[in-house]
């Protein structure tokens, strides 16, 4: 009965991270029904989990191309996918093998955690919590984005990104964050700090 709580647990968070990122989100209804990103996630969970099972290998393959095919985003089975992830329109995101994607994180259409050399062994990034990875950002190799850190939209990162800081333009640059301007808690666009 504990993994059906903590299953049921998961999916309510998802829905609810879905809800509190996307102002376009009416409902959990219309969450569970419309949101790629959510169904991508959801998918990955049960990929993942056959991945561990060397006989089930080809079979989680097959259902994660399955999603792929579904929602526009391929995540693949090995990669390690933190709690509470946002993928806000989801089509051409993309996450390799060896990605680690820590909690809370928001990948927004057309982010790539892809590799640059076709070897064994990590060669995908390592994303911390609570980054947000703009829309067509690509973060390519085994390089390290620290938490709280912000990929700007089209950015291309080859190199890591400490914690708290913005990382805009290609090849992509680190900046810090600038102070918040009166009566802004924070900025969702880190393409504002070119």
């Amino acid at each position: 009965m504990s993994r059906l709580t903590a299953a049921w647990t998961l999916l309510r968070e998802d829905l609810q991270v879905a809800r509190d990122r996307d102002p376009a989100a009416r409902s959990s209804l219309e969450v569970a029904l419309a949101y790629p990103g959510v169904h991508a996630v959801w998918a990955h969970r049960v990929t993942h989990r056959m991945w561990r099972n060397p006989a089930l290998r080809l079979p989680a393959r097959l259902l994660s191309q399955a999603t792929r095919s579904a929602t526009g985003i391929e995540i693949h089975p090995a990669a390690t996918i933190g709690r509470r992830l946002f993928i806000d329109h989801g089509m051409g995101v993309v996450v390799g093998e060896t990605s680690v994607v820590g909690d809370d994180v928001t990948l927004f259409h057309g982010t790539t955690l892809g590799g640059r050399s076709m070897t064994h062994g990590k060669r995908h990034p390592t994303i911390g919590d609570r980054v947000v990875v703009g829309a067509g950002a690509k973060v390519l190799g085994a390089v390290t984005v620290g938490h709280d850190a912000q990929i700007g939209a089209n950015a291309v990162v080859v190199k890591d990104v400490p914690d708290g800081t913005v990382a805009v333009g290609v090849p992509a640059v680190v900046r810090g964050r600038p102070a918040a301007s009166p009566g802004v808690d924070y900025c969702e666009d880190p393409a504002i700090f070119i």
